[in-house]
């Protein structure tokens, strides 16, 4: 079923003429149906806050269970803002304190980018442990994306991500390591996602915590782990919500940063994204813009067009997939004893046994 359109959000509109079913208010007044309302966190810096939003809510709206779809989008202070990100907020953003009111089902944390050695100096840090404080004792899930997944094992089991000897980014392949798990039922292994980070948190610094690492690949380490209880927390250090360009516009973004002085080396391409047909694209660019940089010239225009024809979005069925599991878990264990952990011979297709389950009986 659909997301319903319970604001003037902006994305609505948008995901609808790209061929999604959107429900107004008025379509859901007359029909029964279950309701979840799912929170979610916004972090993201202002060149990919509105992406971000929309990719987050396109993997909720494909959901194919029986349920109508609330999404409430809010953001926290200590993430510094242009004028127009923050209008934009102003006008079709909720708070935390209103929802902290009227209460959620779910909510799905976002990462951002870190300016500081270490987390805890982030002017965001005390706001987003606050979040994550009352969504622990107050939601069903919470579903933790990237940044989100460091802060929160930093905030809940003082576990220290690493910093990686280079930037981790491209596409990797990923096997599943406990096909028995609801998240993952009918979630064919190996699957491709998307990477981007410069730190990470092992398998081993997980284990070590009692989380259970349900996804990783031999090149990008962990993707998908859980919390002990092995639901209230969903851990994803990649990024199954990208869109086939979303690497791309990163790229160019490093090479601004490169041609600028921002960073000294000119970047990497993001491994397994492009191919040979982009390599010689991507080659001569190269060269153009170190030239024009070493002369003082402007810097050449990326041939994102041409580029752009040659990529291919090869996760997001297995991410809109994982996000349906999720939700429709989120359903089921919504007005049960969520706390208590999955027992040992529960059968991941039968919902009733996974509530028998997870009530302990």
């Amino acid at each position: 079923m659909p997301l319903v359109a319970h604001t003037a959000l902006p994305t609505f509109d948008l995901l609808k003429k790209q061929g999604m079913e959107i429900h107004e208010i008025g379509q859901t007044s007359d029909q029964d149906i279950p309701e979840l309302h799912i929170g979610f966190l916004n972090l993201m810096p202002d060149a990919a806050f509105k992406a971000t939003e929309r990719q987050f809510l396109h993997l909720v709206g494909s959901s194919i269970q029986n349920i109508h779809y609330y999404v409430h989008p809010f953001t926290i202070d200590g993430v510094v803002r242009d004028e127009a990100t923050m209008d934009y907020i102003n006008t079709y953003y909720t708070s935390f304190d209103v929802l902290k009111t009227s209460g959620l089902d779910a909510l799905i944390l976002t990462g951002t980018n870190p300016a500081n050695p270490t987390l805890e100096l982030e002017p965001f840090w005390e706001p987003l442990g606050e979040v994550i404080d009352w969504a622990a004792e107050n939601v069903t899930s919470m579903m933790c994306s990237c940044l989100a997944v460091h802060a929160i094992v930093k905030h809940k089991h003082n576990i220290e991500r690493k910093l990686l000897q280079k930037k981790s980014w491209g596409v990797y392949s990923q096997r599943i390591t406990n096909s028995n798990h609801p998240l993952l039922k009918n979630i064919n292994s190996p699957f491709e996602v998307p990477h981007s980070r410069n730190n990470d948190i092992s398998a081993e610094q997980l284990k070590a915590a009692g989380f259970e690492i349900l996804v990783q690949g031999t090149e990008s380490g962990v993707h998908m782990a859980v919390s002990p209880d092995m639901f209230r927390m969903v851990y994803l250090q990649g990024h199954p919500e990208y869109d086939k360009i979303s690497l791309l516009k990163e790229y160019k973004r490093e090479v601004i940063q490169y041609f600028e002085g921002a960073r000294v080396t000119f970047p990497d391409n993001p491994e397994n994204y492009f191919n040979l047909d982009i390599d010689e694209l991507i080659h001569p660019y190269r060269e153009a813009v170190t030239r024009a940089k070493d002369i003082g010239y402007k810097m050449p225009v990326l041939p994102e067009i041409e580029i752009e024809s040659f990529l291919e979005n090869t996760w997001r069925a297995t991410g809109e997939a994982v996000f349906d599991n999720w939700l429709g878990l989120v359903h089921q264990l919504t007005n049960t004893d969520r706390y208590l952990p999955f027992k040992a011979g529960i059968d991941p297709d039968d919902p009733l046994n996974l509530k028998t389950a997870l009530r302990g009986k």
